[in-house]
């Protein structure tokens, strides 16, 4: 083989390996566990050497402008769409970890881990959970 075709190899793999890394930076569809409607667009993004998601759009125009209301903190009573919901995540392997997640329906913080679907780098797995109680979406690429 030629030093050029080893080269081209090399980019060619070095880019394949970079680009499944950066996979789940980009806009999400949201799906509601309960009717299966697409719900919001979050955009996930990197900041430093963390993960980051803020919710982009809300879809259903009538939901739009509605404020958290049971959020604490500095998120109280903030509008939703617009609001950092994924904060911290860390690369660990192929799944992104030690974060948090928002829910802005009750509030809640949850521990959150999220992964690319190994046969579909169109969904992504978010994960929420307390101790051993976990609830995991599928969320489809925008």
């Amino acid at each position: 083989m030629k030093l050029s075709q080893i080269i081209i190899a090399s980019f060619i793999l070095l880019t394949g390996i970079v680009n499944a890394q950066d996979g789940i930076i980009g806009k999400w569809k949201t799906i509601d566990d309960n009717t299966g409607e697409a719900r919001s667009i979050v955009e996930i993004y990197k900041k430093g050497n963390q993960i980051y998601g803020k919710i982009d759009r809300i879809l259903k125009e009538a939901d739009r402008g509605q404020l958290c209301t049971e959020c604490e903190g500095e998120d109280y009573n903030k509008p939703i769409e617009g609001m950092v919901i994924i904060k911290g995540l860390e690369k660990d392997g192929d799944e992104y970890e030690d974060g948090t997640i928002l829910d802005p329906e009750n509030g809640k913080v949850y521990k959150c881990k999220i992964w690319l679907e190994e046969d579909d780098p169109n969904t992504l797995n978010v994960r929420g959970y307390i101790a051993f109680l976990f609830r995991t979406q599928q969320w489809i690429k925008a």
